[in-house]
This record gives structure tokens, C-alpha cells and sequence, in this order.
């Protein structure tokens, strides 16, 4: 039952009994107990304000950050006051999914900006909307590629790991291969895709920048796909593509990524969004909604849904994805921070992100036992080794304000966008030198 919300103990216990588990409990297995809160635990007989307060004493604990150098797939970058002021408009914020073109014209039209502007960010020819995050963007386009004699997936170990999971719960649930080619010296290896590749491959998935924020050789990996018939699927960063070849110019025929760094704060985690795009011959397969531009019966500008591949508009086996809550407000929020920075300003945006990124790890590598892991070149992300525990250097920098780099296997991945000044990055580096040279 649609919206059906169990209420009471008996409702409860037949839903479980329905799923075969015997306790709430158990819909949260996958969870880390690290990350699992628990009840409350609140005393009966609270008021409003009483719960409120207690609350809010509980909110105090989070740990808020003046300095962020972690991205890793989600990144603290400047975002103009223009787009919150638009995006946070009534209006917009309570808009319904555009089931009836003639009552949803501001929300299509929205929708059809996005889409031009990621055509334009990424060189391919159309876009969708409504996808969740770029994990399901990526999960989403390697379906996409299924045919009747290739089905398996190649993706290199350079691709976020927490992409790469949910593209293999996705290929689990279809019995579909994935194959996972090992890296070298932190990029894709060209030889080990090359030996993957074959007659029966779907597609090559790998990331730009890749996860470890080394600039991958996207059209020789493209060349890749195509020699063997395989489709090529780019996951990229979109503040990269102010500086990097788009994955139309590399001959990709799939673009994905998160479009979280497009006016989104880090927000714990979400919501985000997940941007897809490609080329026009693979438009069909596109899951979400494409919003097209026509004309009405008085020849005036008009909006439609031009294609709707999810089950609920067409006959359930036909359909390509079951995609389907509104992503439409964080779609126009990407589309307003582009529009409100420009081509101009997201290629300063990505070259301030790269200077700054090689100014830090310059500084850092001058600290003994402290040098760059992969000698590659990499975007705003990079990979450092540290002679002492990683935790032990971030708990140093959060006592200053810092938000530090990821552990990644005793190693410390850094990040370093526009936002940190030079200022910044001097204090961050002077108290890692303390710690190391204890």
C-alpha cells in the first residue's frame, strides 16, 4: 500500500513478519554501530520545549569545521549568496514533480537549463534529470550499456570506492560480472585494461580526476572501450571540466558524476545530485526525464517531458530504471551556481582549486617522512604519506578548526579547493609539521 506508515505494535510486527526478520533492528544490519545512535531515551511527559532543549544540547556535539581540506567525493567549495536566495524562493521550494506540463512550466523550465548547462559543462548532447547522487548516476549508466552478448563491466580501482559499491549491488541484483582491474602507481593501467577488455565487455568505467585526484588519460581509455565495442563511461569532477577535456572531447559516450560541488554545501551528506549526459545515440536509454523545448498552440515557448524511461510512465519490462523521486531542487541549485559563476568563473574556480592543491602539497612535502605517494599529475585531491598515525595529525588540526585529509590506508588523501587561502594552508601545514617532528 502506497504511503502505507505502520503506527502501532501490531502493524510493526506484521510488516517484519512480512520481510522474515524478527526486529527493527535488523532493517539496520548494513549500518556500522559506530554510526548507529539509538533511542533518545527521553524521560515521558516532555514538552515541546523540554524535548527542543535537550536537543539542541545534543546538536552542540557536533564537531563544526572553520577549514575543511577533506573532499574524497564530497567537496567545500565557495558558493555565491545568489543561489540560496533563488533556490530557498516558495515557489521553488515547494514545487511538485511536472506530471502536467501546462500547470509545471517553471519547474520544466528549470529542469531544461539544467540539462543545457551540464551538456555544456560536459560536451555530450543531452542530458536527464532526477538522479540521486553520482554513485547512482554512475550505477545507473552502466545499465544503460547492457546488451543481449555484452554484459560485463570493467572498472578501474581508481574509481571512488563508494561508487564502485553501489555499481556492484546494482550488477549483483543482475547477475551481471564486474570486472575490477588493479591500478598502477595510482592511474588506471592501460595494459591490464586492455587485457579485461573483450568481446563480451559492456562498457569500461573509470573516473577524472580519479579518486586518488590523479588526471587520468581520458581518451586513450575511451579509445579503449571503442576498439573492443565496448561503451566508454567517464565519472567526472564538474569543477575539473573548467580545466580539464570534457568527456565529449575525449569521445566518451557516457558522462556521470556528482553534482554536489555545483552550489551544494557538504550538508553530512546529502542531499545531492546525481548528473548524467550522453550522446544522442545512447538518449533512449537515459533514465529520469528529459524536459524538451517546443512551442504551444499560440506558437509561444513551451516545455514538455520529452522522454520518461521509469516504470511508472511506461510498460514495467520496457522500462530502463526505476528511478523516481524529484531531484529537481538540487538540479536547479547546480543550475543557478553556474549560471551565477559562468564558463569564466568555473575555469578560475578550477585553476585557483589546482594552484592551491600543489602549493599545499609543495609545503607539506618540505616536512620529513612527508612526500607524495603517486608522482602524477592530479587535480585539487593527492595522496601523502605521513610518518606518524593519520589520526593522530587530524585530531591536532580538529582542535584548531581543521577538518584534515582522509586516512586511506596510513596514508593521508588531501584537498584543497578555492576557498583556503594561502593563510590557511600555512597553519594547517605548520601544525602537521608539529606533530610529525615530535
Amino acid at each position: 500500500m502506497s504511503g502505507y506508515i505502520p503506527n502501532t505494535q501490531e502493524d510493526i510486527k506484521r510488516m517484519l513478519d512480512t520481510m522474515g526478520i524478527s526486529s527493527v533492528d535488523e532493517l539496520f544490519v548494513d549500518v556500522p554501530e559506530s554510526l548507529r545512535m539509538g533511542e533518545l531515551n527521553l524521560e515521558s511527559g516532555k514538552s515541546e520545549l523540554e524535548v527542543r532543549t535537550i536537543i539542541e544540547e545534543l546538536a552542540l556535539k557536533n564537531k563544526q569545521y572553520r577549514t575543511v581540506f577533506r573532499g574524497a567525493g564530497s567537496y567545500d567549495h565557495y558558493i555565491p549568496s545568489i543561489v540560496k536566495t533563488i533556490t530557498t524562493k516558495e515557489e521553488f521550494v515547494t514545487a511538485y514533480t511536472p506530471y502536467q506540463a501546462e500547470i509545471s512550466q517553471g519547474v520544466l523550465q528549470s529542469i531544461f537549463e539544467y540539462q543545457t548547462m551540464i551538456c555544456e559543462l560536459t560536451g555530450m548532447d543531452v542530458s536527464n534529470a532526477s538522479v540521486y547522487d553520482g554513485a547512482v548516476a554512475a550505477a545507473e549508466a552502466v545499465m544503460m550499456t547492457q546488451e543481449r552478448k555484452r554484459t560485463r563491466v570493467v572498472v578501474t580501482d581508481t574509481v571512488d570506492p563508494q561508487v564502485l559499491t553501489v555499481v556492484k549491488t546494482y550488477c549483483d541484483g543482475r547477475s551481471i560480472p564486474v570486472c575490477v582491474v588493479k591500478s598502477s602507481n595510482g592511474r588506471t593501467d592501460i595494459e591490464a585494461i586492455k587485457e579485461a577488455l573483450g568481446t563480451d565487455s559492456a562498457c569500461l568505467l573509470f573516473q577524472q580526476p580519479n579518486y586518488y585526484g590523479i588526471i587520468e588519460d581520458g581518451e586513450a581509455l575511451v579509445s579503449l572501450a571503442h576498439e573492443t565495442g565496448a561503451k566508454a563511461i567517464m565519472s567526472v569532477n564538474p569543477i575539473s571540466m573548467g580545466l580539464l577535456k570534457t568527456p565529449g572531447e575525449c569521445g566518451a559516450d557516457i558522462a556521470v558524476g556528482e553534482g554536489q560541488p555545483l552550489g551544494m554545501p557538504m550538508a553530512f551528506g546529502g542531499p545531492y545530485l546525481g548528473f548524467m549526459a550522453s550522446t544522442k545515440k545512447m538518449m533512449r536509454k537515459l533514465p529520469g526525464r528529459i524536459v524538451g523545448q517546443t512551442e504551444d498552440a499560440k506558437g509561444n515557448r513551451a516545455f514538455v517531458l520529452t522522454l520518461q524511461a521509469r516504470e511508472q510512465h511506461i510498460r514495467r519490462e520496457k522500462a530502463s530504471s526505476n528511478v523516481c523521486s524529484n531531484e529537481a531542487l538540487c538540479a536547479m541549485t547546480a543550475a543557478v551556481f553556474m549560471a551565477s559563476v559562468g564558463p569564466e568563473g568555473l575555469a578560475s574556480m578550477a585553476k585557483s582549486c589546482f594552484n592551491k592543491a600543489h602549493y599545499a602539497m609543495s609545503k607539506l612535502a618540505e616536512i620529513p617522512g612527508v612526500s607524495l605517494v603517486y608522482n602524477e599529475e592530479f587535480f585539487h585531491e593527492f595522496l601523502m604519506t605521513c610518518p606518524v598515525d593519520p589520526a593522530c595529525i587530524n585530531k591536532a588540526l580538529a582542535e584548531n578548526g581543521i577538518l584534515g585529509g582522509l586516512p586511506v590506508d596510513g596514508k593521508i588523501l588531501w584537498c584543497v579547493t578555492e576557498k583556503q587561502s594561502k593563510a590557511q594552508i600555512d597553519k594547517m601545514v605548520s601544525i602537521v609539521q608539529e606533530v610529525c617532528c615530535k
